[in-house]
Order: structure tokens, then C-alpha cells, then sequence
């Protein structure tokens, strides 16, 4: 579980650093940035952790450098961390091929078919594997974890959030990919991934997750799930499904632990992530008992 420091940067009062550490569940090396602030980064105090998930095409960078969240998350003495978004320097040549599966397309799941279960094992790796290596290595307390994600990385945050429910305090999303097993990036990927039995997707699409959980009475009751949706979002239609979500909220009677909100012309980028990072920081930051500091 040992870190290797490749860079280091004073941010906000604290410090963005990225580190390199050998994954035992993805068999390769995976880089994370991770934003420390002040109490952690100059006096080692450990503090309460927010995950922050990539997109497709996404590395450890993109979240980290783009949406803006560090500054709020200094206020509130709060951990970033970002993990790349799937493994790297594998030796199948099918890895490289395309943006949507391979490499920055780790979709946080399992993989169970050839050559991807060799290596795609992003469920894994941040769930359990990481927070590890974070606890083992740095001033984080994993005990307060709470987790968000844009795109793919919503999708990775609210499956990963409702698979270990009692693990994070709270989740958010941008831009989601809601309906996985309906997607257009999911229908080509997860037969990739996980092979031809639909079935298997469920276990990684937060709509039916979702409603299994509330069918089996075992979808936390304590807890709001925030979604920011660009209505200029040019995947919202084919790829994103927010409307799938919604539909099964309002016929359930669930808008009370759901804020799904619709913000007028924003696209799918992290213009649209910066413009809103504060409001989910400032969630997560509630959750986790957390006050800003002036």
C-alpha cells in the first residue's frame, strides 16, 4: 500500500498532490490526486473525505483541475480525492482502441469477461482498495466518506453508493449516465465487460438499483440524492436517461430523499460542473456534519 509522490502544488491553503501506488485488484499501476486541506496537508489532522468520479475519456486530472470544488472543500476542511478512471498499461491492444471502453472507460464495475477481467476491476478498487490506501497512507478518515461523480462517474458514484449504503454519508452526480443497461455507451460496453446476460448490467445501472432497493425495503431513508442535468446536454436523450429516474421517483413517492434538477442551456462539461460544484460540496459538507470556516 506504499505511495509514490509524482507532484505536489499549495491549493487553496492545502495541497493538491498526485500520487502513483501498485493496485493489487487491477494488477497495474493507478494514479489518484488527491486535494488536502490545511489542517491535513501542515498538521496532519485526518478529515472527512469527498470521492470525486471521472467521465469517459477522463483521467485523474480532469475533476481535479477543472471543476472548481478544492476551493469550497478548503472552507469546510475537506479531502478531495480523484481517481483515475481505469486502469492503465495493460498489455491487449483492445485497451487503447476507442474511447468508450479500455482505457478512461472503467464504467466502476467488475469486469468478468476475457481479457478485461484480468484488470477492469473499478468496483473493487474504489470501494475497498482505496479508501485502504488512503487510510493507511494519509490524513483521511474513511469512517466519513461521501462520494459524487460527472457522467460515467455519476454512475459510478450512485452504484457504488447504493451497493455499500452504509460506507458514505451521502452522494451527488452530475450529469449521470442513470439507465446504464439502456445507454447507448452501455449497451456497446457491457457485453465488453460482463457478457451477453442482461441481467448481470443491473447490478451496475442506478436506475434498477434503485428500484431494487426500494422494493426490498433497503434503500436508506436518510439521505437526499442530488443530480445536476444540463437541459443542453446533447447525451441526455440517448445516453443519460435522467427522465428514467424521475418517472420512477414521482410514481414511488420519493421526492423527498431526490433533488433532480434541470439547470437551463448547460451542456455536458465541466463549465456546466464548475457553475454547480459549490452546491454539491456544500451537500456533502451538511452530510458529514461539516461548517465553513471564514
Amino acid at each position: 500500500m506504499t505511495l509514490t509522490l509524482v507532484s505536489q502544488s499549495k491549493h487553496f491553503g492545502g495541497l493538491l498532490a498526485k500520487y502513483t501506488h501498485a493496485s493489487v485488484v487491477n494488477q497495474c499501476t493507478m494514479t489518484f490526486n488527491v486535494f488536502l486541506p490545511k489542517a491535513a496537508a501542515e498538521h496532519q489532522t485526518k478529515v472527512p473525505v469527498l470521492y470525486c468520479l471521472g467521465g469517459l475519456t477522463s483521467t485523474e486530472d480532469n475533476f481535479a483541475q477543472k471543476a472548481g470544488a478544492a476551493s469550497r472543500a478548503a472552507q469546510y476542511g475537506l479531502a478531495l480525492v480523484f481517481p483515475d478512471t481505469s486502469p492503465r498499461g495493460v498489455d491487449f491492444a483492445e485497451a487503447g482502441a476507442r474511447d468508450d471502453i479500455g482505457y478512461s472507460a472503467g464504467f466502476y464495475l467488475n469486469a468478468t469477461q476475457a481479457p478485461w477481467n484480468k484488470n477492469w476491476k473499478m468496483y473493487d478498487y474504489i470501494s475497498k482498495e482505496l479508501p485502504q490506501v488512503l487510510s493507511a497512507n494519509l490524513p483521511i478518515d474513511i469512517s466519513r466518506s461521501s462520494i459524487t461523480g460527472h457522467s460515467m462517474g455519476g454512475h459510478g458514484a450512485l452504484t457504488i453508493f447504493l451497493k455499500n449504503q452504509t460506507a458514505y454519508k451521502s452522494v451527488s452526480a452530475f450529469a449521470p449516465i442513470l439507465h446504464m443497461s439502456k445507454s447507448n455507451w452501455g449497451r456497446f460496453a457491457l457485453p465488453k465487460y460482463l457478457g451477453d446476460d442482461q441481467s448481470t448490467w443491473q447490478e451496475y445501472d442506478s436506475v434498477e438499483l434503485f428500484k431494487l432497493h426500494h422494493a426490498q425495503k433497503t434503500l436508506r431513508t436518510d439521505f437526499n440524492v442530488l443530480i445536476d442535468q444540463g437541459t443542453g446536454d446533447k447525451f441526455l436523450k440517448d445516453n443519460l436517461h435522467t427522465a428514467d429516474l424521475i418517472e420512477f421517483v414521482e410514481k414511488e413517492g420519493l421526492e423527498k430523499q431526490f433533488t433532480i434538477r434541470y439547470q437551463d442551456g448547460y451542456d455536458h462539461g465541466y463549465f456546466f460542473i464548475a457553475t454547480f460544484a459549490h452546491d454539491h460540496v456544500d451537500h456533502h459538507a451538511k452530510a458529514l456534519g461539516l461548517t465553513l470556516s471564514h
